[in-house]
This record gives C-alpha cells, structure tokens and sequence, in this order.
C-alpha cells in the first residue's frame, strides 16, 4: 500500500467522481483509476460501487476511508514534526478559539509571541466548545483556547490559565441598574439574550439561573459576542457574560453589574491532545502561553 494510493483513494471518495479527483490532483484521469485498481486488488475488496459515470463508496469503503484519513493525519503530523524539528522556528500551528475570547485574549497573545518568534505562522479558527474540542482530538487543530476548561475528558490534557467571574449586562434603564451587586435570582422575571443551543456559556447561564431557583426565559439568540451585547443594549433582555468579554468598554446604554450569589465564574485555558505529542513548533508556543499567564498573574 502507498501513500499516492491513499492520496487518491480518499480525493476519489470525497468528490465521488474520478476526472474531478484527477484535475484537483493534477494527474490523468488514467492513473487514479490504475491506483485505486491496484488499492482494491492489494485488500481483495472493491471500494467503490460504480453507478454510470458515477462512484459511491462501497460499505467497507466507508470504512476504510475513516482508517485512510487517519492515516494521512498521521504522516502529515510526522512530516511536521521532522521540518520544526530541523527549523522550530519556521512551523505552522492551528490554533483553535471561541467567539468568547476573540475580542481580547486571542489577539493579546499571538502579537506577543509573534515579537518574539517572527516567523512561526500560525493558522486559526473559530469554533463552538464541542468543534475545537473534537478538532483537537482529531487533529485538525493542534490546540485551542478554551473556557471553561474540560477537566474530565480522557483524550484532551486541560491546562487553567485563569479564572474569571461571570457577570450581568443589563439595559441602562432596568429598574437593577443602579444597584452594585445583583443576586442572580433578582432577575428571574426577566428574559434573557443568551447564545444559542449548543454553545458552553448559555449552559453556564442556564445552570447558573437553575442553581438560583428559576429556569430563565430566553427572549433572543445571538451567535457571537457583539450580537449579545447589542440585544441588550436594544433592551431586547438581560444576559451574563464573562469579564474579559468587557476587557476594554462595555457597550453603551448597557450597565455591567457583578452578580454576588451565586458565584458564577469559569475557568479559561488550553488544551493539547493526550494522543500525540507536540510538534516543536507547538510546544514552544504552548510553553510561551503557560510563562505569559503566570507572568500575567503576578501582577494582577
């Protein structure tokens, strides 16, 4: 088996059709349909089913199609490791983030790496908590920031950074926002701008309000930080967001107020997958992000 057969085999696959999977490999149509022959022949089982012109993945096509992938990460993630190895300071790292700490962390981080390693580049992506965690498990990303972080996960290593509090955004004109502090369950007869399903922060709203006594009713949806804030700031409802998210100005027409009881809070870090190690590139990131927090923390 040869690494050009599974080149093929898994373009083939995807695009389900062998003159596209030929022109995106820049060979002849010809020599896709000898490899993927030879593939099939070498594991006595066809791959694909023909249907006219077209192609389908078989069952155990599918199958095999999963191990191939897999594979392919495998040797790209060994070819990595070879280059940094021979030059740490010219890799690539995929880095992973949510909408949460775009606005502040993300950016405050990388500038200051970039000062001092100039020409490792970095690739980043933007994600709900459950896509940068399997992403990292994956491989497609390398690590990513996360908050909160996952403490009980066995395929991912969660390395705190910090803790922050969690506080309420409400409408310049509630009739709260004037006090210092908010008891959590004085908002129970409100509605709510939350993120939607599937997003980690509206879990710790929802479990927070719950954990107060009430289920919260949930007015408005937005999918990222500045739609959040503006609902409020359009008196559409109340939300909680975490501090960092309010690192430079609040949004206007808005008070922040702190929440006293509960003590809602989340923990933010990194996470690395427990299954391969670091390519050089990585670890020396990784380890830049560690000395900056607890530089960061002594003087906080």
């Amino acid at each position: 088996m040869e690494f050009r057969q599974l080149q093929y085999f898994i373009e083939v696959a995807e695009r389900e059709h062998v003159s596209e999977a030929a022109i995106a490999l820049h060979v002849a149509q010809s020599a896709v349909s000898r490899q993927i022959a030879n593939l099939e022949a070498e594991l006595g089982v066809d791959l694909f089913e023909r249907e006219g012109r077209n192609i389908k993945l078989s069952p155990v096509g599918k199958l095999f199609l999963t191990h191939a992938k897999t594979a392919m990460k495998a040797i790209d993630h060994a070819r990595k490791q070879i280059d940094e190895y021979l030059d740490p300071e010219r890799g690539t790292i995929k880095i992973g983030f949510p909408t949460s700490l775009a606005g502040h962390l993300l950016p405050t981080v990388v500038s200051a790496f970039k000062r001092e390693h100039p020409n490792i580049a970095f690739h980043l992506r933007q994600g709900s908590y459950r896509f940068l965690t399997e992403s990292v498990k994956s491989g497609d990303i390398d690590l990513a920031f996360l908050g909160p972080v996952p403490t009980n996960d066995p395929d991912l290593e969660g390395h705190i950074l910090f803790t922050e509090k969690i506080s309420a955004l409400l409408p310049e004109q509630h009739l709260l926002a004037e006090k210092r502090s908010l008891l959590l369950s004085d908002l129970r007869n409100d509605e709510f701008v939350l993120f939607p399903d599937g997003y980690i922060l509206r879990d710790v709203v929802v479990n927070a309000c719950k954990e107060s006594g009430f289920v919260p009713k949930i007015a408005c949806e937005g999918e990222d930080l500045d739609a959040i804030k503006g609902l409020v700031t359009a008196s559409m409802g109340v939300t909680l967001l975490p501090d960092s998210s309010f690192y430079e100005t609040k949004p206007r027409y808005t008070v922040k107020i702190p929440i006293e009881i509960p003590d809602v809070k989340r923990t933010v870090g990194i996470i690395t997958p427990r299954s391969r190690e670091l390519a050089p590139a990585e670890q020396v990131f990784f380890e830049f992000v560690i000395k900056f927090f607890s530089v960061l923390e002594q003087y906080q």
